[in-house]
């Protein structure tokens, strides 16, 4: 007979006889749609809130999902302790302060502009490119990825904002992930080809993040259910409805802390 649910490792222990104190782990997302964000009924919704619904289905657990803004919940992830934290971007300094386990999307860093600034601006050199303001949200990998290529990076409060500085004129470029610009455009009621793409800065895999006190049987439960979900076709569904043309990624990787 075939498994496909794995029991909590410290439920496990209880039937064993074994006794583990054991802390719910605290599971945050933030509003970026469609990937993660709070729907009509206040409950966390997206494509990569399935995904972690399904994990969660597979290893018995029922922590709710809490959406919170990204600088908050970022912090909390750096901060507070039995933390996870998705979809967070891979760099060399997050491999560090945490583990990432993934990917559950793949996205760029896709500097954009009013389209009908677009031919002019990519005329420019890239060092007078460079010197235009960006805007880009606070404490996103894309504002760091702006950063480090060396653009003038005016920060947000969340892409939605980036997008209405942009439309306004206050700003000459935008910085984002390629995956959530069309959505965000029309919940501002524009249509996605207001904006047209100067330069895509950087591939960007996304990972489910844990905090660095998470213990490693925690990551390895979760790691065992992403694997299930991406072998038995789970997640290649999920990803196909909501991102029906890109290829999703089936390897799992943890890296990190606990790589």
């Amino acid at each position: 007979m075939k498994i496909t649910r794995l029991l909590p490792l410290c439920t496990l222990l209880a039937l064993l006889g074994q006794a583990l104190p054991c802390q719910a782990l605290t599971l945050l997302t933030e509003d970026w749609p469609p990937v993660t964000f709070q729907n009509g009924r206040g409950v966390a919704d997206g494509m990569a809130v399935e995904v972690v619904h399904a994990i969660q289905t597979r290893i018995g657990d029922s922590n709710p999902i809490q959406v919170q803004p990204w600088a908050r919940a970022y912090s909390s992830l750096l901060n507070d302790g039995n933390v996870m934290l998705f979809t967070v971007g891979r760099n060399a300094e997050r491999e560090r302060l945490m583990t990432l386990l993934g990917p559950i999307l793949v996205s760029s860093t896709d500097i954009v502009s009013q389209a009908r600034n677009a031919a002019s601006l990519r005329q420019l050199p890239p060092g007078e490119l460079r010197k235009l303001p960006v805007a880009a949200y606070r404490g996103s990998i894309f504002a760091s990825s702006a950063k480090a290529a060396g653009f003038q990076v005016s920060e947000t409060n969340d892409p939605g904002q980036s997008a209405r500085m942009l439309l306004a004129g206050r700003v000459k470029l935008w910085a984002d992930g390629n995956v959530v610009m069309s959505r965000v455009l029309r919940e501002q009621g524009v249509a996605p080809g207001a904006v047209e793409k100067i330069v895509t800065l950087d591939k960007l895999d996304l990972y489910l993040a844990f905090s660095a006190n998470v213990p490693r049987d925690t990551i390895l439960q979760w790691e065992s259910g992403l694997k299930a979900i991406k072998q038995d076709g789970t997640f290649a569904a999920i990803h196909r409805r909501w991102f029906p043309q890109e290829q999703p990624p089936l390897q799992v990787e943890r890296l990190g802390i606990q790589k």
